[in-house]
């Protein structure tokens, strides 16, 4: 069975964010992802993560744009020269952080030209670093509406079109039912192409038990799988501590 991460944007977010690493340590993680680590010199993040012994799984990217921007634009035609620049920014980043995955956010475009855009983004990406391993989400359109990547059937005709070893789909249970109404079916049809898995609750984005998912079947067909990544918990706590509601670990 792959091991347990938390989403350390979400989870202990009632702790200032340099000590949520020692609380996930002491919880009993041994990994953790940051959706938006750009705020924090990588060197302080980088020693949170020695001083607890925690590997860094994914980061986001590109970056904020604190101007007011979209978060995220790998899709949106015209846009390739900030990719770029934005791209190279976040590999800094990933020189001192070592996250195992980056994952593209694809950003809001539903023009003709959004698929090739996003393809051609991912090559650039997947070229410039080719031991960086990247991935792409669908995100659901009630939550994030007029996300060019809204459905996993596009998702798998995107990843067909990159055709790179190093770019792969990522899997959050919470995003696969709010989109397919059966996470563990998207699984069943996916799962082969998945290099990084997040688990949230429909429909608010809750720890596991809290919804209509199955979780101890769901882990056991990414056990049986033969997936060898890490399991993140991307969720929002209904609990007043984060460690209250962790319950769904054991």
């Amino acid at each position: 069975m792959p091991g347990f991460a938390a989403n350390l944007s979400l989870l202990f977010a009632e702790l200032p964010y340099l000590d949520r690493f020692d609380a996930a340590a002491q919880a009993g993680f041994e990994a953790v992802e940051v959706l938006f680590p750009y705020d924090i010199p990588a060197k302080e993040t980088q020693r949170a993560l020695l001083r607890n012994g925690l590997d860094l799984v994914l980061i986001n990217a590109p970056p904020p744009n604190y101007t007011g921007g979209a978060p995220g634009y790998a899709a949106v035609p015209g846009g390739e020269g900030r990719f770029q620049h934005d791209i190279r920014r976040v590999m800094r980043y990933a020189q001192q952080l070592k996250p195992a995955m980056i994952h593209v956010m694809a950003g809001y475009d539903k023009t003709a030209m959004a698929t090739d855009t996003f393809v051609h983004n991912l090559q650039w990406a997947a070229d410039l670093a080719p031991s960086q391993s990247f991935t792409i989400e669908p995100l659901n359109p009630v939550d994030q509406p007029g996300y060019f990547l809204d459905d996993y059937d596009l998702a798998a005709r995107v990843l067909d079109a990159v055709d790179r070893p190093n770019v792969r789909l990522q899997y959050d249970s919470y995003h696969a039912h709010m989109i397919h109404g059966d996470a563990a079916e998207v699984w069943r049809e996916h799962g082969a192409r998945v290099g990084h898995v997040q688990i949230g609750n429909p429909p608010d984005r809750s720890q596991p038990g809290s919804g209509p998912i199955d979780f101890a079947d769901l882990f056991a067909q990414i056990g049986a799988s033969g997936y060898s990544g890490w399991i993140s918990a991307e969720y929002t706590p209904t609990t007043k501590r984060t460690e209250d509601s962790l319950g769904w670990m054991a």
